[in-house]
């Protein structure tokens, strides 16, 4: 193989003589070596790249670029190894993953997504995410970063949680801190934003659209699995992790309590806020003040302060509260309630008829101890059993009224044997003398506990000669075996 200096020595020599052997002796080379490299060049050809070889995996090509194409980038040599390997492939997965790596950096070059240059105007937009903060006391802490788009101002808070009352809390300290709010917020999918999307319409969570109208802004979300949409917040999140959360690369210690933590992100906001960005050249606090011309006012009370902590209502109708749960009506199940404490008491609010009605009321009560109300329960749910019907025979006999029902729950508690043809019998009865007759019938042997062959005939015997006659439990006092008074006068003398 030429060097490209020799390869255009040889070119030169011919361009020079036209004679490819005296070319070739200037050169120093075979005048068919001449020859190659010359009509190389007159194709077109690079004579410098090396000739292409023909490989194993080359008829397979397009079935690795196909594999590719249909998994949008996302398969792995593996994969695609052994269903080359299925076709007749007798290469090394070696060679399977250069293609592989070759077919997915073509699909990439053609399927590269272009961004348009976003260029922000003063006032428009805030952007809020979530990061994962230090621990303070055992407790996980989330950190609100928040971003004015324009300004590049960054504000961060410390929380315990990301439900809906500190979202709205966290979205009324940024609006004060930067002196006004924005005309749109734009965030993630979580659940306290987005609910669902449908047809990737985002389908807003009812509960923050009233927040964002009391403040005068329209919240919106970026695209499923897409932080790039919202790179400023993804910043803020990634700058305030690196200085806040202690780690061997910051050297911070452990923080103390929640206040050292609060303090250090007011320390923080005040440094990344006072220095230049690199990419405006000034300082966010100066560009603060321009901007916040352009911002609406921010209202003098804030959203969530009549209404507490919101949580969700599980499928026992119960909620938790400190560790502690508490009933509340079980129509709210899966819906959002509010929760504070006034004193002693835990009040719970719901919005009916999207205003806002106290529903429960607790004494605060303590880890272990739940607070059950039992006029929040429907009746049957404490977990006894009704009958209902699996078979038809059963839905006919059940069908005869609520005595056929206390029947069959007492005769399964007696361990009745031959249940099911007393059942059939019970119907039979019915066609003949009605089936009032043999429902009373059933509730009154439920009662009394008589469910041998028989008694059921004989209650119904009973019930037309005795109407009003009610029925007698047998108890101890009482007895069915004959006495010994015949006996008293046997041998006797006349």
């Amino acid at each position: 193989m030429k060097s490209d200096e020799e390869i255009m020595e040889i070119l030169e020599a011919y361009d020079l003589t036209g004679s490819y052997r005296k070319a070739a002796e200037l050169a120093g080379c075979d005048h068919h070596t001449v020859r190659r490299y010359v009509q190389l060049r007159g194709h077109g050809v690079d004579p410098t790249e090396p000739a292409a070889r023909t490989k194993l995996i080359d008829e397979f090509l397009p079935k690795v670029e196909e594999l590719v194409e249909r998994s949008l980038g996302k398969i792995g040599a593996d994969a695609v190894h052994k269903k080359i390997a299925a076709m007749g492939f007798g290469g090394t997965d070696r060679t399977t993953r250069r293609a592989v790596a070759a077919a997915k950096e073509s699909y990439r070059a053609g399927n590269r997504r272009v961004y348009r240059p976003w260029i922000p105007e003063p006032g428009m937009w805030l952007q809020w995410d979530w990061g994962w903060g230090p621990k303070v006391d055992g407790r996980q802490v989330q950190l609100w970063c928040a971003w004015l788009a324009w300004s590049r101002f960054r504000v961060v808070i410390p929380v315990f949680d990301k439900t809906l009352p500190t979202v709205a809390a966290c979205l009324d300290a940024t609006f004060r801190t930067i002196g006004g709010v924005p005309t749109y917020c734009l965030t993630d999918n979580e659940k306290t934003v987005t609910v669902e999307h449908v047809a990737r319409i985002a389908m807003r969570n009812p509960e923050i659209v009233p927040i964002g109208r009391y403040y005068g802004t329209v919240v919106r979300t970026c695209m499923p699995a897409d932080p790039e949409s919202k790179g400023g917040s993804e910043a803020t999140v990634r700058i305030a992790k690196r200085d806040l959360v202690p780690t061997n690369v910051n050297l911070r210690p452990a923080f103390e309590d929640f206040t050292e933590l609060v303090e250090a992100c007011d320390v923080f906001m005040a440094e990344v806020n006072g220095r230049a960005h690199r990419e405006t050249r000034r300082i966010p606090a100066e560009m603060l003040a321009e901007e916040q011309h352009r911002l609406h006012p921010v209202p003098e009370r804030a959203f969530t302060a009549a209404f507490g902590q919101s949580r969700r209502v599980g499928k026992d109708a119960t909620i938790q509260v400190d560790a502690v749960r508490y009933s509340v009506p079980h129509t709210l199940i899966d819906d959002s309630v509010w929760v504070r404490f006034h004193g002693q008491d835990l009040i719970v609010t719901a919005m009916v008829d999207r205003q806002p009605v106290e529903v429960a009321r607790h004494l605060r009560s303590t880890p272990g101890n739940p607070s059950i109300d039992d006029a929040h329960y429907p009746a049957g749910s404490r977990g006894e059993r009704t009958p209902k019907p699996t078979t038809p025979a059963e839905a006919e006999f059940l069908a005869l009224g609520p005595g056929a029902a206390l029947w069959l729950q007492e005769a399964g508690e007696a361990g009745i044997r031959h249940v099911r043809s007393k059942m059939a019998d019970a119907v039979t009865l019915a066609k003949l003398h009605g089936a009032a007759e043999v429902d009373r019938a059933l509730g009154t042997a439920a009662t009394v506990e008589r469910f041998a062959d028989g008694d059921l005939m004989a209650i119904l015997a009973h019930q037309v000669e005795h109407d009003d006659t009610e029925p007698t439990r047998p108890g101890e006092s009482h007895s069915l075996q004959p006495g010994t008074s015949a006996w008293s006068g046997f041998g006797a003398a006349d």
